[in-house]
């Protein structure tokens, strides 16, 4: 035991660990969610949480140790947002014939997402540094985390509150629209995308390539929506 401590200790000084760990994480919970068919609730992220969560907790490694090694990841976000411009680069025409109900979609999404929030916090007691962490929780994580900053709030506690609200989106998001019989893809991507950021866009292109597209367009717009609906919603709940 004293052997294995000693490797651990040496190991856990290398950034590239606990690159590896993230990558192993999130192959193995991929590979569990194309075990189970594709379904929803086999999400691939929250799989990969899940087990970072536990590999941290058992050999007490600090989530700022963590972070140093897996921190390229976090740089490769803002590329890969980005590149959602493609598939809605080939999907144009169809965004151009819905441009009207997509704006409309898109004013109710974001001020639902905010507002809903904030009252429901606000109903349960909650002020201050709280209410400005969860006003952006579904916009995607470098705009929510940038919003919340410059409105006191905690970044990492954003940063926790869009990770959930991404994954509850993805893994309720395909039932619950089948349920409400909304069938047309542009519809349903965009709400993906407006309610659960990347995770739900990722959700989207696992499920149609055009509802991927409108995903990535609400992910996009909501985003700069939040930026402006998020701090005029806080000064009304406080």
């Amino acid at each position: 035991m004293k052997d294995v401590a000693e490797i651990w200790s040496y190991l856990a000084q290398s950034p590239l660990l606990w690159l590896t760990a993230t990558l192993a994480a999130y192959a193995l919970g991929d590979a569990c969610f194309r075990a189970s068919g594709r379904k929803p609730w086999a999400n691939p992220v929250l799989i990969a949480v899940a087990l970072l969560g536990l590999l941290l907790q058992a050999t007490g490694t600090p989530y700022a140790a963590y972070f140093e090694g897996a921190q390229f990841v976090h740089f490769l976000l803002g590329p890969a947002t980005v590149a959602l411009a493609l598939p809605l680069r080939d999907n144009l025409g169809h965004v151009r014939k819905a441009a009207l109900p997509v704006l409309a979609a898109l004013l109710v999404g974001s001020g639902v997402a905010v507002g809903s929030a904030l009252g429901i916090a606000t109903a349960f007691g909650l002020e201050g540094e709280l209410l400005a962490s969860l006003a952006p929780k579904s916009a995607t994580a470098p705009v929510a985390i940038g919003v919340a900053e410059s409105l006191g709030g905690s970044p990492t506690l954003t940063a926790v509150l869009v990770l959930l609200t991404g994954v509850v989106g993805a893994i309720c998001a395909t039932p619950l629209l089948n349920a409400l019989g909304v069938r047309d893809w542009r519809a349903r991507g965009l709400a993906l995308g407006v309610a659960a950021h990347g995770i739900g866009t990722a959700r989207a292109f696992q499920v149609n390539p055009t509802a991927g597209a409108f995903a990535g367009l609400g992910m996009g717009l909501n985003a700069v929506l939040t930026a402006f609906l998020a701090p005029l919603a806080l000064r009304f709940f406080q």
